[in-house]
């Protein structure tokens, strides 16, 4: 109201008042006469008519800056708020993840399922993925969640190609479903396992888990068994490959990046040093592994297979 107001004060007979015509006066030019020009009625509403439509115009335009200005304002606000209430999801995320509430976790995540963050999808992924490896989940639902997990982690991947994390856990989920498609899809994953962890890694050099994964990559091909190593060559003409001390390099990088982060880099610090046939050391990591303290129901297996690899050395003894 305010508005108009103010722009029908400039409007010509806005006041219902009948105003005479013009008289323009003016020096006319070396002669040095003056002049005067009386304008016709028609001339007059001519001109005001334009002007009319110019001022008309320009109120139009004044009033679409101003909601225009209204509208960005509140997207604006629109997207604040939104950030600040992904940040509070992600940050109730990682309390639970922390706090090794699994199941609790993904409820809490579902919810969001069809977010565009990236920060939430992988995190949506790993839940998923953790889910599948609770003892109580059934085969068929273990399928199910694999896959499932694959789906987050890509669509956080092609949200944000530049999230160290994306990268890490899309890797994770390829290698998750190459137990339900077979060797050859299995060996073909692993150079995209591979490129992913080493994306991951570049991203982020500080990244323990990363270095760990590229860990496991290296043991899990250095261990395979003489069958699988003739299908790969049957199949690629060069096929994956790799060796212990590889492996234990990127285990001991792991552990110096941050030190106890995980159980099973200690067990597989010890692991690998019995492949290696050093059993001191072996027997120093997996001595860690077993009295790492449980927070999830992984570190709990691990406890035990370390537990049960160190009673080998005793009865050896």
């Amino acid at each position: 109201m305010a508005l108009t107001a103010r722009l029908w004060r400039f409007l010509p007979l806005a006041h219902g008042t009948v105003r005479k015509p013009w008289l323009l006066t003016g020096v006319a030019g070396s002669w040095g006469r003056c002049c005067t020009w009386r304008l016709r009625g028609s001339e007059v509403m001519g001109n005001l008519g334009a002007f009319k439509r110019s001022l008309l115009f320009s109120a139009l335009s004044y009033l679409g800056f101003e909601a225009y200005q209204v509208f960005s304002q509140a997207a604006v606000v629109h997207a604040i708020a939104k950030v600040f209430r992904v940040e509070e999801i992600l940050e109730q995320a990682d309390y639970l993840y922390e706090s090794g509430e699994t199941e609790k976790l993904y409820q809490l995540l579902t919810q969001y399922k069809e977010s565009e963050d990236a920060e939430l999808l992988w995190r949506l992924a790993r839940a998923s993925r953790d889910i599948a490896q609770l003892s109580g989940t059934s085969e068929e639902e273990k399928k199910l969640l694999v896959y499932e997990a694959l789906e987050y982690a890509k669509r956080a991947l092609e949200k944000n190609e530049r999230s160290f994390a994306a990268h890490k856990w899309y890797a994770i989920c390829i290698s998750d479903v190459g137990d339900y498609e077979g060797i050859k899809a299995k060996i073909a994953n692993a150079y995209i396992i591979k490129e992913h962890f080493e994306k991951a890694i570049e991203l982020n050099p500080k990244d323990a888990t990363s270095i760990h994964l590229m860990g496991i990559w290296c043991y899990t091909f250095a261990e395979m068994p003489w069958y699988q190593r003739r299908i790969a060559k049957m199949l690629f003409a060069t096929p994956p490959s790799s060796t212990y001390e590889e492996a234990l390099g990127y285990f001991h990088r792991a552990e110096q990046v941050d030190p106890n982060f995980y159980s099973k880099n200690l067990l597989l610090l010890g692991k690998t040093y019995l492949k290696l046939h050093n059993k001191k050391l072996a027997a120093f990591w997996l001595m860690k592994a077993k009295d790492y303290p449980a927070h999830t129901e992984e570190d709990k297996q691990i406890q035990t297979e370390a537990a049960q690899l160190l009673t080998g050395f005793s009865d050896q003894k």
